[in-house]
């Protein structure tokens, strides 16, 4: 039942991850690294921030997927997103089930947890977060209930890998300062006044305090140092993005994964109201994961792993359907479920070729050919979504990708624009340079350049447009 549990999220949401645009930025970045030896300080990628600041704060991730598509090719993209989902359903049944003794009821809520997060088995590095961040949340839940702090030690570690994957290594650092806070309270305030109070913890506040001071510490072993907290404020300060980029928009509830996660929400709200007593850190954690989750769909994972938290800690199981595996149960059954996935990916025939005719069917890659075998010149203007794929196989700088911080809302919201042929796009500086010019067949823009005397429309398909400048 494990096994299957485990197969079902990698099985039934990965196999359109090859769409994801990002990777291919994030692949030609592993491969800068490994034949510089260096992680970049400024942009090599692009021509309008050629030469700006630029952390590659995702660098360990991306040198991991350049090898990885280096030995399979386009199937890498399958094999790095399903084996993080069969790893995040494991982690979460695992945090799930330490917390939930009925087996049935821990295994419907890891399941409903893992089909809510249905959006986001991409091959990006927050799939990396969402593991550590459920490895994390497991730890805290245990050491705050049984007291014994052994387990503590292995986050200092995590911290330190994490901090050189992903950025949003931030979000576990919040965790871990309202458990210590809780901590701190529960020495000093032990009791308010007037308000029923329930502090779950056993750990000390020295202890917690400790590790919290080690992990932050840990963070700052990565190429940017300390500086990666500066970028963190960057990027969560960048307002623009979040009302351009569809993954940084609210979520819009038009899909059933977005009412589970509304469902799990509303379920864990209820849990809370109803506790007899106000229970401050899975309080404060629920209000968290609120903020980031409702602000972002791309973040939807805090919530969905909070609130299958508390839902796992406040439900009331049956007593007769407790389980009794042996601790290497959720091991076994994640390399029984990675065989399965894989049998399962063998029978439905994905292979690269198979994959790169699906990922003709959203990126230029038909395009990119063309352009390649005709040796076209740029400078380049092109599509915000397509900056990704364009960094990893065409070789030549883009106007714009889909690195938000370092493309900045100015540049970003004037190409959207210009795109879709608003007023102005005529002014587009980036345009008017351009040599060279690729976006998707339907854009309004491409419809605009066929009447445009500057430029010569050189090839078309069903997915891409490509104009050359007129001389003369």
């Amino acid at each position: 039942m494990l096994v299957v549990l485990y197969s079902v999220p990698a099985l039934f949401w990965t196999r359109d991850c090859i769409r994801d645009p990002d990777i291919w930025w994030h692949i030609r970045t592993g491969q800068w690294i490994l034949e510089h030896h260096a992680v970049p300080r400024v942009d090599p990628f692009s021509s309008f921030a050629a030469g700006k600041p630029w952390a590659a704060y995702s660098w360990l991730f991306e040198v991991v997927v350049a090898k990885l598509y280096s030995l399979c090719g386009l199937l890498s993209f399958v094999v790095y997103t399903a084996g993080l989902a069969v790893l995040i359903t494991s982690a979460l049944h695992r945090l799930v089930r330490r917390l939930q003794p009925d087996f049935s009821l821990a295994a419907l809520l890891a399941l409903v947890g893992a089909m809510s997060l249905g959006h986001l088995y991409t091959p990006r590095p927050w799939l990396v977060t969402i593991l550590f961040f459920l490895l994390e949340l497991d730890i805290l839940m245990q050491v705050r209930r049984t007291g014994r702090t052994r387990p503590l030690l292995w986050l200092p570690l995590l911290f330190a890998v994490w901090a050189n994957v992903h950025i949003q290594f931030i979000d576990g650092l919040v965790v871990l300062a309202l458990a210590a806070a809780e901590s701190i309270a529960a020495a000093f305030i032990p009791r308010w006044p007037g308000l029923s109070t329930h502090l779950d913890t056993r750990v000390s506040a020295r202890m917690l305090c400790s590790i919290s001071a080690a992990c932050l510490a840990a963070t700052c072993l990565n190429p940017s140092g300390p500086r990666i907290f500066e970028v963190a404020h960057e990027l969560a300060a960048q307002p623009g993005v979040f009302n351009l980029i569809t993954e940084l928009k609210a979520v819009p509830f038009r899909d059933f994964t977005d009412f589970l996660l509304l469902l799990l929400t509303l379920a864990a709200c209820a849990l809370l109201a109803r506790a007899p007593r106000l229970i401050l850190f899975e309080l404060a954690l629920f209000a968290f994961a609120a903020f980031v989750s409702f602000r972002s769909q791309r973040d939807v994972w805090v919530m969905s792993a909070v609130a299958i938290t508390i839902l796992a800690s406040r439900l009331r199981g049956s007593a007769r359907a407790q389980d009794r595996l042996p601790a290497a149960a959720t091991a076994l059954c994640a390399l029984a479920a990675c065989l399965v996935v894989t049998i399962g990916f063998a029978t439905l025939h994905v292979s690269n070729s198979s994959l790169r005719k699906q990922l003709a069917a959203s990126m230029p890659v038909d395009a990119v050919d063309f352009v390649r075998s005709h040796h076209l010149a740029g400078p380049l203007y092109n599509d915000f979504n397509w900056g990704g794929y364009l960094i990893g196989n065409l070789g030549m700088p883009v106007s714009i990708d889909g690195r938000a911080a370092l493309m900045g809302d100015e540049h970003i919201e004037r190409s959207v624009n210009s795109i879709d042929g608003r007023p102005g796009w005529s002014s587009d500086l980036a345009l008017a340079a351009a040599g060279l010019v690729i976006l998707p067949a339907d854009a309004p823009l491409a419809q605009l350049l066929l009447l445009d005397p500057r430029f010569h429309l050189a090839y078309r398909d069903k997915v891409a447009i490509v104009f050359t400048r007129q001389h003369g």
